[in-house]
């Protein structure tokens, strides 16, 4: 099966290299390729296949198969050991098909064929380490995707209002059609679902039971950034109140998961929710109009959120499957190349200068400076900024400084060359994709004056954050000393206000516990005696009395015709 990874791992580099400049090229000479191809002819109907391939489409493609590439190469040390080795390539080569399918198509029945593969693949994934945490995860995971499917369903029912379902035709000139307005309100409650926006968020965490290699994969460019993808396509048909409301909620998505990862101890947690951070930010700035800058921020995203889940998995893989950042500490010495790499993640995500996150991020904090917004938006979005540096801090603090709190008897270094090999694919791009990626994307170069508060109120929270951040990490040692209230408090916030027990044990409990209700009084209760049992019980007594008078003796026909005689009679 080593073979079989080198020879996904060659043709998804080749075939992304390949795709890159085919996206410069796009760009360049400013061409769509429409294709069509006639599946079934039935009854003089065609059943085409239609295929779009614009810049966006082969470049999104480009850094899928990239990262795609680099993660199986990665895979083959991590799952090294793994008996079932080729199902868990497999899978991810179907996962990673599916997102090519969403990505090319302009139709929304081919649409939810890729959206539907990644639900069902990310499932299959998810439960891949066969126990009950890994169930439950992949049951929640999947069950909330299917609100998403549902709704794309409902949209392509509404589409044939239109006679065509390549939507892609009638975003603009059907914009204020009741049928195009309900068709973009369901599309946007899929996105909702698939980027694991607020209420919809608690699957996101849930799903890090997956081995790390997928989770790298899912939280880069796949399955969550599919709902980004798909409202980036429709945001030409989206009105004012509709952006209004993804703005609310992509604001809270994103303050949300920031707060709740500055409490949150499960090493791969604290990345999923910075996930959740950076996908409230996409959506925030989609909301305000800015759609390649939304898709700017989702490919440099994609590059050192990979490379970050990579280094965790390594860090995980040498610390014996141990996720929890309070045993960790001191890691520089024993790991020091992956902590190398890890430390340039976070100051990319922190959006230091001048790294690829640096480029997206910024300017996203601009644009949305330069907006005619209310104050609630504005410091919600920084305060949000802030957090994410301070939880950056925090976990290079816990992982990196201070004294190993690990077991002492084991013996750490970086013995997996493959695994360093495929972090060190992506290093690179983390460093300089950005401003590539700024030169080919926009076609002119942004100049935003801003009041000198303004301009350095990015600078301001940055700097804020690394402080908080440390203090935090610093003193929660005294977190022991804490009063109820104190807990209770961090409970909520790093359970993300209480959204996983809304979504299981709220969602579950009750129905259960009305059913078992429902048994106990009137299944098996009220309706038993006064029902099925009473009916049996008066239907046996009855027919013992006719019985009872049919067998008896003719005396008894004497008597009864006696009494009824003097009845009539008197």
């Amino acid at each position: 099966m080593v073979n079989v990874c080198i020879r996904y791992f060659v043709f998804f580099l080749v075939v992304s290299i390949a795709l890159f400049l085919l996206s410069t090229f796009l760009m360049i000479q400013d061409l769509v390729f429409f294709f069509e191809y006639e599946v079934l002819l039935l009854n003089s109907s065609p059943i085409l296949m239609t295929i779009l391939i614009d810049w966006m489409a082969s470049l999104f493609m480009s850094f899928v198969l990239f990262i795609s590439a680099m993660v199986i190469f990665y895979s083959k040390s991590y799952m090294d050991g793994d008996l079932h080795l080729d199902r868990f390539i497999l899978l991810v080569v179907m996962f990673v098909l599916s997102m090519m399918l969403l990505i090319i198509s302009p139709n929304l029945i081919s649409i939810l064929l890729g959206w539907d593969g990644l639900g069902l693949v990310s499932y299959c994934l998810v439960i891949y380490y066969q126990n009950v945490k890994s169930f439950n995860a992949g049951m929640i995971t999947a069950l909330t995707n299917r609100i998403g499917d549902v709704a794309l369903l409902m949209s392509i029912a509404w589409m044939l209002n239109f006679g065509s379902w390549n939507y892609v035709f009638y975003l603009e000139e059907m914009k204020s059609s009741f049928y195009m307005i309900m068709i973009t309100v369901l599309v946007i409650l899929a996105a909702l679902t698939k980027s694991a926006q607020i209420p919809f968020s608690s699957w996101l965490p849930a799903a890090m039971a997956a081995p790390t290699p997928v989770s790298s994969l899912v939280h880069s460019s796949t399955l969550v950034t599919a709902g980004v993808y798909l409202l980036i396509r429709f945001n030409y048909s989206m009105s004012e109140g509709m952006l209004c409301f993804l703005l609310f909620v992509s604001s809270m998505t994103m303050f949300m998961s920031g707060l709740g990862a500055n409490f949150e101890f499960d090493l791969k947690k604290i990345i999923a929710l910075s996930t959740l951070s950076q996908l409230g930010l996409m959506m925030m700035i989609l909301s305000l109009g800015s759609y390649k800058l939304a898709f700017f921020h989702l490919l440099t995203h994609a590059l050192f959120k990979a490379l970050l889940f990579m280094c965790a998995g390594n860090v995980i893989h040498s610390l014996s499957s141990c996720q929890d950042i309070r045993f960790m500490g001191g890691l520089v010495q024993s790991l020091p190349l992956t902590c190398v790499f890890m430390n340039i993640c976070n100051l990319s995500l922190c959006g230091i200068p001048f790294l690829s996150g640096f480029y997206s991020k910024d300017l996203v904090a601009e644009v949305l400076s330069m907006e005619y917004l209310n104050m609630f938006i504005y410091m919600i979005f920084f305060i949000s900024l802030g957090l994410t540096v301070s939880y950056s801090f925090r976990l290079v603090y816990y992982l990196l400084v201070g004294d190993f709190n690990f077991v002492s008897l084991i013996n750490l270094s970086e013995k997996s060359y493959v695994m360093l090999k495929g972090m060190g694919g992506l290093i690179f791009l983390v460093v300089i994709m950005g401003s590539v990626l700024s030169w080919m994307i926009f076609d002119s170069f942004y100049l935003i004056v801003l009041p000198i508060t303004l301009k350095l109120m990015t600078l301001l929270m940055i700097s804020s954050g690394m402080l908080i951040g440390y203090f935090m990490a610093r003193f929660s040692l005294i977190s022991n000393n804490l009063s109820l209230d104190h807990l209770s408090l961090s409970f909520y916030v790093s359970g993300m206000w209480h959204m996983p027990t809304l979504s299981t044990f709220g969602v579950n409990y009750y129905p259960i516990y009305l059913g078992n209700l429902y048994i106990k009084s009137l299944d098996q209760g009220w309706t038993e005696f006064f029902g099925s049992q009473n009916l049996y019980n008066q239907l046996i007594l009855n027919s013992q009395l006719i019985q009872f008078i049919l067998s008896n003796s003719i005396k008894l026909f004497y008597m009864l015709t006696i009494i009824f005689l003097i009845f009539v009679l008197i």
